[in-house]
Formats: C-alpha cells, structure tokens, sequence
C-alpha cells in the first residue's frame, strides 16, 4: 500500500480528465481505493428512492470519488506542487517541493 500525500482538508486541483482545471476542498480520502471525494467537482446525478429522510424521492446531485494521480496540491500563493516529506527536530512533516515550505 502506498503512502497518500493529499489528506482531509487540503485544497486541491484536478490536474487530468474530464474536470480538468477545478479546485476544491478534500472532504474525505478512501485509502484502500486511491481516491478522493472534492468539494464541487466531479458530480454525479443520483436517482433515490423515497425514504423517511426524503420522501419525495428523485434525483440528487452528489460528489463522487476522484483518483488521487489526477490531483495537485495547491500552494497558499495557489500554485500548484508535489508534497515531500522531510524530518524536523523529532516529527515528520510535508513540505512543497516547488518552494519549499511546509504545509
């Protein structure tokens, strides 16, 4: 299993596919598949049936998972960067590649 450098929370661009050039926040990473479900992009039409929580039922419009090899982290200046690793004092922390700086 490979280590995944995006986490919750980090802000991200879609550097391949069909939603190319979208920025969002990661809300949640599925380790074992290699994805990543981003706040406004990639969404899909869910046909539901109705249920106590809607009862109208219909179609309902969701995130759906993103594979982590399509997204680029983003800079605070908003560029974007591969994400190392590197050791500071006793703790392990990820820093920018591009300009160095810990995030």
């Amino acid at each position: 299993m490979t280590k995944l450098k995006i986490k919750t929370g980090d802000t991200v661009k879609v550097i391949a596919g069909d939603h190319k050039g979208s920025e969002g926040k990661v809300q949640k990473v599925l380790i074992e598949k290699n994805k990543a479900i981003v706040e406004g992009v990639n969404m899909v039409k869910k046909h539901t049936k109705p249920s106590a929580q809607n009862p109208q039922g219909g179609i309902v419009e969701k995130e759906a998972a993103i594979h982590i090899s399509n997204l680029s982290l983003l800079t605070s200046k908003g560029e974007t960067t591969r994400v190392g690793y590197k050791v500071e004092g006793d703790k392990k922390v990820r820093f920018s590649v591009k300009s160095n700086e810990v995030i």
